[in-house]
């Protein structure tokens, strides 16, 4: 069965932000990444003033539920917009879990970022659905035997 947590996505003071949410909350970050820590692409080249954005953080907030955030960057074309910047992400527990929801919620949506195997380690997609909700589709791949094949 799938966890579904929310994702927050910042103009540049995401990591402030996560900084404040973890002092309330308490706990540790399970992960915090940089742009910087991409490896690099001719296709989504990072600016200098990009770099030290967060490209992803985690903060485990109660049992199964993590709040999950990013800066936006502009290698990837993404606009920041005030009530407009929460997606929810759904980890899945399969590939083919995560590939039935993404294709049962996406139908006649936008599809943003196709599903596919990420340098992270995971079977990853996002996509608008055609209510106008973002949502992104994880499954972690390194837990499965097949992982390598993909």
């Amino acid at each position: 069965m799938a966890t579904i947590n929310p994702y927050l996505t910042f103009d540049g003071n995401c990591e402030q932000a996560f900084e404040f949410y973890k002092s309330v909350f308490g706990g540790e970050f399970t992960y915090l990444g940089k742009f910087k820590d991409m490896p690099p692409s001719s296709e989504f080249p990072i600016s200098d003033e990009d770099k030290e954005k967060v490209m992803h953080v985690s903060l485990p907030i109660g049992g199964d539920t993590q709040l999950l955030g990013s800066d936006t960057s502009t290698a990837f074309g993404v606009n920041h917009i005030v009530g407009n910047n929460i997606s929810i992400s759904i980890n899945s527990k399969t590939v083919d879990e995560a590939t039935r929801l993404f294709i049962g919620l996406s139908a006649g949506g936008n599809v943003t970022m196709p599903l596919n195997k990420t340098f992270w380690g995971a079977f990853f997609g996002m996509f608008t659905d055609k209510f106008g909700i973002h949502w992104q589709v994880n499954c972690e791949l390194a837990e499965h035997k097949d992982f390598e094949k993909m």
